[in-house]
């Protein structure tokens, strides 16, 4: 059977489960556990022959003679105990339990889906491939399911090309969701240099390249299958770390490269009962004395951590929202001091429309981290615009990695000395732009929010991308200023009950 009849099989379940009352976002999650379990059996088979890392009274043969109640009863039984293992184990399945309550439906995944396919004949990527697609189609169905941890595999690809991460690297992501840059990271390095390693750097490799953290525990675990399901980690050795609220204090370990894209919330929060017993949400202010500035803005805390977590030299790319290009107060200070101690040399402006998530406008910001000196590090910032006169939208035009093939083209990743500039006086289309650290020092609260091209649209009927965009747009603005309305009439409700 190939992937896509897997996939198209799998999808299918799905729907049968959503009928049931799970979310594809569940359903995914209880195949990942389900998957494990058999893809754990057969790695103690012939000719792996390897030990069970998973107790066999808790493993895929206690499960494949069961029915009805009794195997729904295994199967809880089985997500507890392994809950509590430490090492992979541990990570993936704590906190873990049974979703699917109709043990008919369990009964014909558990045989029909899983046991019937020989999972570990099939490459790695392809196993991957359909666990992704699954992921992508539950991110689909809704942005605050799976959507809010996914980031569009184009994007992703398309920053690894840029970023060409090697061997030699330690990558982190500190927001890693479902896992896809350190997937897409790990994949890079295998595809280009597996040839020239032996065995010993292979398994290096797995165990040291890569390193996630992520606060969601069911995240993180659909985050290490992703992983395990890609050939990352092994039995003994943690590569994602589960639970973790990466702001709250320092990580203690540096890397030669970050690759992420922090969630999309602007303000950290906390969430309390009042004396009412209602319960109400606050401004968090978080305060590290290695951050720059104390504030609650999610997004600029996250740029100040990934920078401690960066080595001398250690390069990093950064997906961020507008609002960290050009926001005031802790903003400004955040964007100085990150002119000042990093070469801040690349700014990749995205179009709308390629989120799971409506209405977001973001960026990827390329910096490198510099030692100490008085003058500031950043000297030119480059700037693509692939946002401008650019519509896309998740269904009926999807972004693709070709899209970003003019921007890789400029951004020369092992000639970056060798930029040029398509924009001028005499092509004021042109999406690639330099700007010089003189010019950003001039403009009001450093303002990174960079944009020259006319949108035509404004100008012109006929540039107006077709109906059917137009409304998704429309209908993305809508949603997001809807759910900002609903926040902003939450915090004035307890000062109009006073």
């Amino acid at each position: 059977m190939d992937v896509s009849q897997i996939g198209k099989r799998a999808w299918n379940y799905a729907g049968v489960l959503r009928d049931a009352g799970l979310s594809s976002f569940e359903y995914v999650e209880q195949l990942t556990l389900l998957l494990f379990l058999k893809m754990a059996d057969q790695l103690t088979e012939e000719p792996y022959n390897r030990t069970p890392i998973v107790p066999p009274d808790l493993g895929w043969k206690a499960l494949l003679p069961l029915d009805g109640a009794a195997l729904e009863d295994q199967y809880r039984t089985s997500l507890e105990k392994l809950g509590v293992k430490p090492g992979m184990l541990g990570v993936i399945f704590k906190g873990a339990r049974s979703e699917i309550h109709n043990p008919a439906l369990l009964k014909q995944i558990v045989v029909n889906l899983i046991d019937k396919e020989d999972w570990l004949s099939l490459p790695v990527d392809v196993k991957g491939t359909i666990y992704e697609e699954l992921l992508a189609r539950s991110a689909q169905e809704s942005a605050r399911g799976a959507g809010q941890y996914f980031t569009t595999r184009p994007v992703i690809e398309a920053i690894c090309e840029a970023m060409r991460p090697t061997p030699r690297d330690t990558i982190c992501d500190p927001a890693s969701g479902t896992g896809g840059f350190l997937c897409a990271a790990y994949n890079y390095v295998l595809e280009r240099h597996q040839s020239d390693l032996d065995a010993d750097e292979k398994r290096a490799l797995r165990e040291s390249l890569i390193e996630g953290m992520e606060l969601s525990t069911k995240v993180g675990r659909m985050c290490a299958m992703n992983l395990y399901l890609h050939g990352i980690g092994s039995e003994s050795t943690v590569v994602i770390h589960t639970g973790h609220d990466s702001l709250l204090a320092p990580w203690g370990k540096d890397y030669s490269m970050v690759l992420t894209n922090p969630p999309f919330g602007k303000k950290q929060s906390l969430l309390f009962v009042n004396e009412e017993g209602d319960t109400e949400k606050e401004d968090q202010i978080v305060v590290r004395e290695d951050f720059w500035t104390s504030t609650s803005n999610k997004q600029l805390n996250f740029v100040q951590h990934i920078y401690s977590l960066l080595k001398i030299d250690g390069r990093a790319a950064v997906v961020v929202p507008d609002n960290v290009l050009f926001e005031g107060g802790a903003g400004e200070k955040v964007r100085r001091n990150l002119l000042q101690k990093c070469r801040v040399h690349t700014l990749l402006r995205l179009p709308t429309g390629i989120w799971y998530s409506p209405g977001v406008k973001a960026n990827v910001i390329f910096f490198d981290k510099k030692e100490g000196r008085a003058e500031a590090w950043t000297d030119k910032l480059w700037v693509y615009d692939l946002r401008t006169n650019h519509h896309f939208t998740l269904k009926q035009k999807p972004i693709r990695r070709s899209d970003f093939d003019e921007f890789i083209a400029c951004y020369k990743p092992d000639r970056m000395h060798k930029r040029t500039e398509t924009w001028s006086e005499a092509n004021p289309e042109g999406r690639w732009r330099c700007f010089d650290y003189d010019e950003l020092l001039r403009r009001d609260k450093l303002s990174l929010d960079l944009f020259w091209i006319k949108d035509k649209s404004l100008t012109d009927i006929d540039a107006l991308p077709a109906p059917e965009i137009i409304a998704a747009e429309i209908a993305d603005d809508l949603e997001a200023a809807l759910e900002q309305f609903t926040k902003i009439a939450a915090r004035l409700r307890p000062r109009a009950e006073a």
